[in-house]
């Protein structure tokens, strides 16, 4: 099952999803591939301090599922980080995506070293 984030403000009141607001090349699909519930996802540009909002909202992402998070066509930020929680509230967070080159993230977490890691495309 594919998630939509709704028209809530994402990312400082930068990034909103839903067809109403254009498009803007950061835009990526997250896919969780970690074998666990994704309760939180926030993205944040990478020269800021906080994590601003939660873009899942109220919905959550379960193993295997994708979210597309789009973003408003005037920002112009390319170098985003992203956090992950999950349902135990265990975090995982990675920096620099450059979200201008990259279109997919997907989520892995190995059981085996206990790391979670990501790959993109």
């Amino acid at each position: 099952m594919k998630l939509f984030v709704g028209a809530a403000a994402l990312v400082a009141g930068l990034a909103f999803a839903g067809s109403a607001m254009a498009q803007g090349k950061q835009d990526f699909t997250l896919v969780n591939k970690t074998g666990y519930r994704i309760d939180k996802v926030y993205v944040s540009p990478t020269s800021s301090d906080d994590w601003d909002e939660d873009v899942l909202g109220q919905d959550v992402l379960g193993n295997g599922e994708s979210v597309h998070i789009t973003f408003n066509r005037s920002t112009k930020t390319c170098k985003w980080d992203l956090k992950v929680v999950y349902d135990d509230d265990e975090k995982a967070e990675w920096d620099g995506f450059d979200l201008c080159q990259i279109s997919k993230i997907n989520i892995h977490y190995n059981r085996s070293t206990g790391q979670t890691s990501a790959t993109y495309e």
